[in-house]
């Protein structure tokens, strides 16, 4: 037998406990489910195979991802498709409106595929559905998690932070020795500096920006990548377990104990973030609403003790 013609499947990696999730059954999670159908609209639940999905959808919290389901980018940890992505959807930014209002939504978290094929990297996009997210649900609070516009960024950032978001989010997703690999098409300190940028607009957006821990950075590395997120003015930080989504993706290196991201956690407050989310399954928009809350009442409280010291 010619064992070339049935070569042997790669090995998928045993999770530990803490991992585990039980499979979406809800009826919240179909209703959720069908509407994205209705009102053809992508998310980055479904995209990128989120672990909570079930939860999210259960709760009607969607990630709507604008811009089609096709990137530009083929970065190692990512599920979602790469290639030449299809024409920019002119009714998305209603349907994503339409979306919000019927899920009875308080906060909404809006990303998208990198879009290098176009001219402004698709920020234009976001601007319209930011636009018509005001207009539709006003009470509906506002989170971005954008590209980083690579070559465009500077406009970028100037077109989306005046449509006056309320959350700016960008992942800088690993330490910087990781980059090559894990992220070879973006670098890390155009990322810094893109959300320096925002606060530079607007110092009232929050900022917020996501790395992904097990795949072979050190602790001193993380430390590091706090250290420059807050010399960057960054106000919330979120880390979880980076999850192989295929054999063909970069492999996990370690499963991160709960333990351990209790003690970044720790570390991360201690450098001054307002908000910090640390746990295995925590994911860039994982309870994003009430961390909005939270993050906005640290706000209020650290702006009330620098009043009355006067």
């Amino acid at each position: 037998m010619n064992d070339l013609a049935n070569p042997p499947k790669p090995e998928r990696q045993r999770k530990p406990d803490w991992i585990r999730v039980k499979a979406p059954t809800s009826r919240g999670y179909g209703e959720t489910r069908q509407l994205m159908r209705d009102l053809n609209l992508n998310t980055v639940c479904e995209e990128a195979a989120c672990p909570n999905i079930g939860e999210c959808w259960t709760k009607k919290h969607a990630t709507v991802m604008i811009l089609g389901d096709v990137c530009t980018r083929a970065c190692a940890f990512c599920n979602v498709k790469t290639g030449m992505p299809r024409a920019v959807d002119p009714l998305e930014p209603e349907h994503v409106a339409t979306a919000a209002a019927k899920m009875g939504l308080e906060h909404i978290v809006i990303t998208s595929v990198d879009r290098d094929d176009l001219p402004d990297g698709g920020a234009g996009q976001f601007v319209k559905v930011i636009e018509a997210l005001r207009r539709n649900t006003p009470a509906t609070t506002i989170e971005i998690l954008t590209p980083d516009f690579r070559g465009k960024m500077q406009a970028a950032v100037e077109a989306i932070v005046a449509a006056g978001p309320d959350v700016y989010n960008h992942n800088l997703e690993t330490v910087p020795r990781l980059y090559p690999t894990i992220r070879p098409g973006a670098r890390y300190y155009a990322s810094l500096r893109l959300l320096e940028e925002v606060k530079r607009h607007n110092p009232l957006i929050f900022t917020k920006s996501g790395i992904m821990l097990g795949l072979g950075e050190e602790r001193l590395e993380v430390h590091q990548v706090m250290d420059d997120m807050r010399s960057a003015g960054i106000d919330f930080l979120t880390m979880g377990q980076y999850l192989q989504p295929t054999p063909k993706h970069a492999k996990v290196i370690d499963f991160v104990t709960p333990q351990a991201f209790d003690a970044y956690g720790a570390i991360a407050r201690a450098k001054g973030f307002l908000q910090v989310a640390a746990s295995p399954l925590t994911r860039s928009s994982y309870h994003a609403g009430d961390d909005f809350k939270a993050m906005r009442a640290a706000r209020e409280a650290q702006l009330a003790k620098a009043a009355a010291r006067g």
